[in-house]
């Protein structure tokens, strides 16, 4: 299969999987895991059975495919069934397939408990149950799930579990269902493939496709892109195809055979931006994805790690870029902390492509103000010609016809005077006062960015 020698998750677990010991393993998608233990439950299954040996957990169905293949390359020389069994694929085959015999099933939690109801699964014979990506199923809500199938195997078994995260939740998890495990971590340095590299936008709202186009334009990319809902997933794929973007979306609304046709395509260069939720893209084993964009920063640093797990893998380099406004700053520390590194900022690219012309950045007052909806604005008129704060003041509410209540605080320096502007009269302030002269003196006058802390 051109391994050439084991990862840190296998050189850990394998040993202990052999001698028999329920193990609880820290490990995110790209880092081996399948084989880890993929490849001791195909060595112990010495002959083919009617019913299933082994089960294994997931909490996606493509997930549950990429496992199930994954095995059945393991097993090619001895001769074991594997099946793949999941919500929006024909039971009927998958009735079919167990009524004829499989020895390793890769399945998703209601697709099991389905085929438990139906009776069409027997899980009699399992001696070997993986929960993979365990803290994704608890993401998920499958928490009574997993219990509800884990009482209907047999206690005499080796289980092990696998998460990118070890949170109490999971040991918890550990306590009620498995027999002394051992604890195989790796180190917080190995969260983040040491291949990618990791940097951030400091951007708005408004700004984020202006700054996504910039980015396809100058990069190329293979890229997956995240966002936190459906909707906006929608949004950002169908902003994309206007601008000529060769871009699909996936999330939990689609068909099954939609998803596949999505994947696909992006697999095979068809497709070269992908827009995903967390749950769509969770699992997902893509070669070659050369960026991460967090179009919406996650509001866990967990889910940020899964998130640019997608890329730097197999020795390759990528890039994680996350699109951060002043009011997501504290979810960016958060991140900081959990990973242990320091994200570098960075300017968009200035870049022309598809969307020049058509997608231009533009006047952000809700990011550029603070929190009390004050945005800063420079005017080149210094304490030489300002003759007064109440002079300047006046002048600005006459000129612009706005209330005076929305000016705020005025500091006049020896060359410019800044003034704060309420961010719901700002554009009709900076329109008033670039069309206007002070006192007949010509000025020029800037919204200046959110002063950072």
């Amino acid at each position: 299969m051109g391994f050439e020698e084991p990862t840190p998750v296998q050189v850990e677990t394998i040993p202990l999987l052999l001698k028999g010991r329920d193990v609880i393993a820290q490990a995110q998608t790209g880092t081996g895991k399948t084989a880890a233990f993929g490849i001791p439950i195909v060595q112990a299954i010495e002959r083919q059975g009617k019913a299933p040996s082994a089960l294994i957990l997931c909490p996606t169905r493509e997930l549950a495919v990429q496992v199930s293949e994954e095995i059945n390359r393991l097993a090619m020389f001895k001769d074991l069934n594997t099946l793949a069994i999941y919500g929006g694929a024909s039971i009927e085959n998958q009735i079919e397939a167990l009524r004829r015999g499989v020895d390793i099933v890769a399945g998703t939690p209601g697709r099991v408990i389905d085929h438990i109801h139906r009776g069409t699964i027997d899980l009699a014979s399992v001696r070997f149950m993986v929960l993979d990506e365990a803290d994704r199923m608890l993401d998920m809500g499958f928490i009574e799930d997993i219990d509800y199938i884990l009482s209907k195997v047999p206690k005499k078994r080796q289980t092990m579990l696998f998460s990118a995260t070890i949170l109490p939740e999971i040991r918890s998890m550990g306590e009620r269902h498995m027999h002394r495990p051992a604890t195989v971590s790796v180190s917080e340095d190995d969260l983040i493939l040491p291949n990618t590299k990791q940097m951030y936008f400091a951007i708005g709202r408004k700004n984020k496709i202006w700054a996504l186009c910039r980015v396809l334009d100058k990069e190329k990319p293979k890229a997956i892109v995240f966002a936190q809902t459906k909707h906006m997933v929608d949004i950002i794929e169908q902003r994309l195809r206007s601008y000529g973007y060769p871009a699909a979306a996936i999330h939990g609304d689609l068909t099954q055979a939609r998803r596949e046709k999505v994947l696909s395509d992006f697999r095979s260069g068809k497709t070269k931006v992908l827009i995903a939720t967390d749950v769509a893209a969770r699992g997902l084993d893509i070669e070659g994805v050369t960026h991460v964009i967090n179009y919406d920063i996650p509001d866990s640093p967990e889910t940020y790690v899964h998130r640019i797990g997608r890329t730097g893998r197999a020795g390759k380099e990528g890039k994680a870029i996350t699109f951060v406004s002043a009011d997501e700053m504290h979810l960016l520390e958060a991140v900081e902390r959990f990973t242990d590194q320091k994200l570098k900022q960075i300017e968009v690219p200035s870049a022309k492509g598809r969307s020049t012309g058509q997608v231009r950045q533009v006047l952000d007052f809700d990011e550029m103000a603070d929190i009390f909806g004050m945005v800063r604005f420079q005017l080149s008129l210094g304490r030489k010609v300002v003759p007064s704060i109440v002079d300047i003041s006046d002048f600005i509410v006459r000129t612009a016809r706005v209330n005076d209540i929305t000016v705020g605080h005025i500091d006049i320096g020896d060359d410019h005077t800044i003034v704060e502007i309420h961010k719901d009269v700002a554009m009709k302030v900076l329109r008033a006062l670039r069309q206007s002269k002070y006192h007949g003196r010509s000025f020029e006058v800037k919204p200046l960015p959110r002063a950072r802390k």
